[in-house]
């Protein structure tokens, strides 16, 4: 028995989409899943427990990628075909049950949309599957010993939605100093290539010898192991915010021009933060979506750090219950 599992381009929303599939392998163990989804996020599927196969689907013109992915599957007959991109493929290719997403809903989080999809309430917190290579890299890349470790996201997929580097690095200060709440913490720094530059101000306020830098050169598989090992994550609304939350890391997000209603970093561990302007306030104030400035300025270092120690403090009450 066979699933065909259509998710998202995107590494954050391929994320949260992991709730719907989890539910499936959890509860379907005989069928053999093929997953098809953009090549960034491809390789968090890697692991996923009877994996059969993963289609990549770079986006090509004229709708060229959903003609390869039909001439992919067309011989097949799928037992269940989930398609959480809203295309018509569920529909010409041979199979018994469909799952389509035919829009979002923007008065509930993604994960609790997607729950609704399947009729799954509560839903399933998303899960990323990692294998014994991938734990036994991170257990390589990181400390053992007694640190903390204090996970940083500095960087995102747009500009406006980061918040400046040097808050960054006061709260990474404040959070490692000796009375701080993460006291000599060793601090792993994560992001996409291209977001290296933009980290280096604060990944050189930590020494070398307190600090992991992963940014690109390791495996998703091995990031999120590497997330799973953290004691805090703080970063900006991205795909890596995801993941950590997805590895039950408590986890904070910063927020200004996205929704954290429909967007947080989901379940207990999660915590989202946004700035003091309103969603709709940003939106409605920016002049040009490209002119390179952050909208995250009215978001303070104070107001992280309160959040922080507010989220630490209950996800210590909630380990103690």
């Amino acid at each position: 028995m066979r699933l065909l599992f259509i998710t998202s381009n995107r590494l954050g929303d391929a994320v949260l989409s992991t709730s719907v599939l989890r539910h499936f392998v959890e509860t379907r163990p005989e069928l053999r899943i093929t997953v098809a989804c953009g090549p960034v996020a491809a390789p968090i599927f890697e692991a996923v427990p009877n994996l059969e196969r993963i289609i990549r689907m770079p986006k090509q013109k004229r709708g060229g990628h959903w003609w390869h992915l039909w001439k992919s599957v067309v011989t097949t007959w799928w037992d269940v075909i989930i398609d959480l991109r809203g295309s018509a493929t569920a529909f010409v290719l041979p199979g018994r049950k469909r799952i389509v997403l035919s829009g979002n809903d923007d008065s509930i989080h993604r994960v609790e949309q997607l729950g609704r999809l399947i009729g799954v309430s509560p839903p399933l917190m998303p899960h990323i599957w990692t294998r014994p290579a991938d734990e036994d890299r991170a257990n390589r890349l990181l400390p053992d010993d007694q640190r903390p470790i204090l996970g940083i996201g500095a960087g995102a997929n747009w500009f406006g939605k980061i918040w400046p580097v040097e808050r960054f690095a006061e709260v990474v200060t404040r959070l490692t100093a000796p009375g701080g709440l993460l006291p000599n913490a060793h601090v792993l720094f994560l992001g996409a290539p291209d977001e290296y530059a933009l980290s280096l101000p604060v990944i050189e306020l930590v020494p070398e010898h307190r600090r992991t830098v992963i940014f690109g050169s390791e495996h998703l598989l091995t990031v999120e192991a590497s997330l799973q090992k953290a004691d805090l994550y703080l970063g900006n609304d991205s795909g890596l915010m995801h993941m950590a939350a997805a590895a039950g890391v408590p986890t904070v997000g910063l927020f200004g021009p996205s929704k954290e209603q429909n967007y947080g970093p989901y379940g207990n561990n999660g915590c989202a933060v946004r700035t003091d302007w309103g969603y709709q306030q940003i939106i409605d104030s920016r002049q040009d979506r490209f002119d390179g400035k952050t909208l995250m300025g009215t978001l303070s270092v104070d107001k992280v750090m309160d959040a922080i120690q507010q989220h630490l403090d209950q996800f210590e009450r909630e380990k103690i219950k």
